[in-house]
């Protein structure tokens, strides 16, 4: 379902524009931990050792947490 639409398929720009720069935010919080675990992966790797487990991580604005 696109954004710009509503669950009928209708035009909904009112929705489109208040879901607009949340789902911007949501891309770049995930986008940010996809670097974090890389460049984590990367530290390890340089010390001879290897990720083996979860790295769980919590966001400090949103409180969201990833696993």
């Amino acid at each position: 379902m696109s954004l710009k639409r509503n669950g009928s398929g209708a035009n909904d720009p009112t929705a489109y524009a208040a879901l607009k720069p949340i789902v911007a935010q949501e891309t770049e919080v995930e986008s940010k931990l996809h670097k974090l675990i890389a460049t984590m992966k990367n530290v390890a790797n340089l010390a001879g050792f290897e990720v083996v487990g979860r790295i769980e991580f919590r966001h400090k604005e949103s409180g969201r947490e990833f696993k």
